[in-house]
């Protein structure tokens, strides 16, 4: 069997509206210069605390930040204006793999079980992936430790093994992990950047991505001596 990994934001959902908005009002309420929405969004990935420790500095109030943070995305979760669709193509996709014998498909996030609960209600995905990994239940991208759970609770070996996301630290996270990382383009990062993290591969369309996950799953799983 083939485990299949998947970040969310930047990579199934577009949450750059809401990250973007709900960082710039936690910062405000705090007195501190916002970061300009490029910088925003090159954290994603990261758990809270790493994230607002990088833009703010390890001196900043990092854990209020994370409250308020947390308190402003629940408001602004009700406004349409932040609405969060998936990327075209995602959910195609996700429904292509599930109808294989031979793959399970796994979620690996610095979003929250919280988060990850509200997207799969959102998109009617309770039940797809056989894994969770969030920044709940594991040290923050791209420390390996959530490609390794999931690994573990789905029997995969390396081999294997693909994680899909769209930043470095996914990349990065993956090299670690010792499974095949797949950056994507449409994301939050630049593509550059995930070729230097060491994506094996860029997509910059769901059919392509759906391409090359079809040829990784039809090649014979390797059987350890």
């Amino acid at each position: 069997m083939k485990l299949v990994l998947f970040d969310v934001d930047g990579t199934l959902v577009d949450s750059q509206s809401i990250i973007v908005a709900a960082q710039q009002a936690t910062f405000a309420a705090h007195g501190l210069e916002p970061p300009s929405r490029e910088r925003a969004l090159s954290i994603v990935g990261l758990s809270l605390a790493e994230a607002f420790t990088a833009l703010a500095g390890p001196k900043a109030p990092v854990a209020d930040l994370v409250a308020t943070y947390r308190e402003v995305s629940a408001v602004l979760r009700r406004d349409p204006a932040h609405a969060e669709p998936l990327f075209p193509g995602a959910g195609e996709c996700i429904a292509a793999l599930r109808g294989r014998r031979d793959v399970v498909l796994g979620i690996a996030t610095g979003n929250s079980q919280r988060g990850v609960a509200r997207i799969l209600t959102s998109f009617e995905w309770h039940g797809v992936f056989a894994s969770i990994q969030t920044a709940d239940d594991a040290p923050s991208k791209p420390h390996p430790a959530m490609i390794l759970q999931a690994m573990r609770e789905t029997g995969a070996a390396p081999h294997d093994t693909v994680m899909v996301g769209d930043s470095s630290f996914d990349m990065a996270m993956a090299r670690a992990a010792g499974v095949m990382p797949i950056g994507v383009s449409w994301g939050f990062q630049p593509a550059a950047a995930l070729t230097e993290a060491g994506a094996g591969a860029i997509v910059h369309s769901y059919p392509e991505l759906e391409a090359i996950l079809h040829e990784f799953l039809d090649r014979p799983s390797q059987i350890s001596a």
